[in-house]
């Protein structure tokens, strides 16, 4: 199948490709990204023999620009939709960041009766990322208040500001830098909208998907670099894989938050590994 677009219940038109044939992988694009942001791992599923998905989440890329819904139950919803539609059985899901939440979502409330076989969080946002009474290693309403700020006031620097600094580690000392990469975050950003963008800031910051991790069955690969500075480790893979009933956590010393597209030699045959065991 080629690139294709499906509407929801909501009337919300959501952009996915779906590239060819086997055991289905589903990819879960972080915030405010598309699916464009898992070339590297299409192509390398794809050569690997398996059917490769991935949708641009409602608000972001080429998926319509709604205002409403841009919350994780909606989010997850959509992706019950998509499984649906394409008819998906014993797949793999794989989320990111923010993605690692919508997946987090999706299999606890939506991947039964043989829909998810395993799924994998990388640099993921659960449990949850918010400074509460209950989790005061998180992070402080001022920081998300801040990209907020950043994002309303001049969207376009904003999402210049974010690759080229901590999300790809290009802020270290001796870190090796791609324009190209900066310029490719900054092109899917700006594709989506700047409303649902917004919103998507309280859905991967303040969600708690504590109850989500423990009531997953199926095996679940979490893979975090230790230099993450947007998902800090600590408050977030270490504690994850402590709720889930099959968690296997694997760190990367020194990888930034975006290392599937940095160093995506090293993800891939793990990912790779995982899905064949």
């Amino acid at each position: 199948m080629n690139s294709n677009t499906f509407t929801t219940k909501d009337g919300t038109r959501i952009f996915y490709k779906d590239w060819g044939a086997g055991q289905p992988i589903v990819f879960h694009h972080g915030w405010p990204l598309s699916s464009d942001d898992w070339d590297a791992q299409m192509m390398f599923f794809l050569a690997q023999g398996y059917r490769v998905i991935a949708h641009d989440r409602r608000g972001h890329g080429r998926s319509s620009q709604t205002d409403t819904g841009n919350e994780m139950d909606t989010y997850a919803a959509d992706v019950a939709e998509l499984a649906a539609h394409l008819d998906l059985k014993d797949a793999i899901h794989v989320g990111h960041s923010t993605g690692g939440g919508e997946v987090t979502r999706y299999v606890a409330r939506h991947g039964g009766n043989g829909r998810v076989v395993k799924a994998v969080l990388i640099g993921a946002v659960p449990p949850i990322m918010l400074r509460t009474p209950a989790n005061p290693g998180g992070l402080p309403i001022e920081v998300f208040d801040g990209f907020r700020a950043a994002l309303a006031a001049n969207r376009a620097q904003f999402y210049h500001d974010v690759p080229a600094g901590p999300f790809y580690g290009f802020n270290r000392e001796g870190a090796k830098v791609s324009q190209g990469i900066i310029r490719n975050w900054w092109r899917q950003g700006m594709i989506g909208g700047a409303k649902p963008q917004y919103d998507c800031i309280k859905a991967f910051s303040e969600t708690d998907f504590t109850e989500d991790l423990r009531a997953i069955d199926v095996p679940v690969l979490v893979l975090h670099g230790d230099d993450d500075q947007i998902v800090p480790i600590e408050d977030s893979a270490l504690l994850s894989v402590k709720l889930l009933k099959k968690g296997t956590l694997k760190v990367y010393k020194g990888l930034p938050h975006g290392m599937c597209t940095t160093h995506a030699d090293l993800i891939n045959p793990d990912l790779l590994a995982f899905a064949k065991a």
